[in-house]
């Protein structure tokens, strides 16, 4: 936990914060904080700033803070990615919020099994546990937008334009001619696949729509490598 971040909840008073549970245990354990030590935090899309530990005990700790930094600006990513493993997707919610994401779509595709829809890693809460994980690692405050899209056609024709504007459009394909571009300086749209990939029919029409297909070489990917290695190169 490289930030505590914070919620008007945990506030009492404009600059008093009061936290117990994982927060607390992270900072006996981890910072082995005592009373007058600073520590990083930030406020739950908003602000960041520092903090001083004014009481701490077992039981629960206070810091009185002050914020007064923005955060780290989000990379111009819309991440479309093919609902993958419930225990994989745990693992990316977390890389795609340190790394800076945008906007992550959560859509079906041919090779999306029907089960993964129900899985409690999708609830809103479990989500957001997550996606926070990924913030306190990545020293953020703002929680990327997640968007949950359940069927393949009727998203990428009929909401998929509007949504990736005048971005550059790319989708990962591991059958690709060319190369995923690095260090670009433009918003991106980048489509995944889930394990297995898109099929032809999805690469294709994801093609009709302005994406174009790029590979990272030869070698086969997981889905949570491919997405670290794809946002690595990009930005």
């Amino acid at each position: 936990m490289n930030l505590i971040l914070l919620t008007p909840e945990d506030c009492p008073q404009s600059n008093i914060a009061h936290l117990t549970g994982r927060r607390l245990q992270h900072v006996l354990e981890v910072h082995q904080a005592q009373v007058g030590q600073h520590l990083r935090v930030g406020m739950m899309n908003g602000l960041m700033g520092n903090a001083e530990v004014v009481r701490l005990d077992k039981q629960s700790l206070q810091l009185r803070f002050e914020l007064d930094q923005a955060p780290p600006a989000k990379l111009p990513l819309t991440l479309l990615l093919a609902l993958p493993r419930p225990k994989m997707l745990k693992r990316i919610f977390q890389t795609v919020a340190t790394m800076g994401v945008e906007r992550v779509v959560l859509m079906n595709s041919y090779r999306v099994e029907k089960s993964f829809w129900d899985s409690p890693f999708l609830q809103p809460d479990a989500i957001q546990e997550q996606l926070i994980l990924g913030l306190e690692q990545g020293k953020d405050t703002i929680l990327p937008e997640i968007i949950l899209e359940k069927r393949f056609k009727p998203f990428v024709e009929d909401r998929l334009t509007s949504l990736a504007g005048d971005s550059l459009k790319l989708v990962a394909h591991p059958m690709a001619q060319q190369s995923c571009p690095r260090d670009v300086q433009q918003a991106v749209t980048l489509a995944i696949g889930c394990e297995g990939g898109f099929i032809p029919y999805e690469v294709n029409l994801l093609a009709e729509h302005g994406f174009t297909p790029v590979g990272l070489g030869e070698r086969i990917l997981r889905v949570e490598t491919a997405v670290t290695a794809l946002i690595a190169r990009l930005f």
